[in-house]
């Protein structure tokens, strides 16, 4: 019998990164217009990548074949 292969969803894979450890990190929310307004500090803020939790995190595994 044939097995197939699990397809990876290219949309997650460009939004989220695994690390070794097994964490799914995402980009921050709010950083792309409207930045005038927001202090430098929660702009510099914004560059950091976020960690995802819990059921989340286990649902994009899956999306990407981890």
């Amino acid at each position: 019998m044939k097995k197939y292969k699990q397809k990876t969803r290219k949309g997650v894979a460009r939004r989220f990164k695994v690390t070794k450890t097994g964490k799914v990190l995402r980009r921050r929310q709010n950083s792309r217009h409207l930045r005038r307004k927001k202090s430098k500090k929660t702009i510099r803020s914004y560059r950091k990548p976020v960690e995802v939790k819990g059921k989340w995190a286990k649902k994009i595994k899956r999306m990407l074949g981890v």
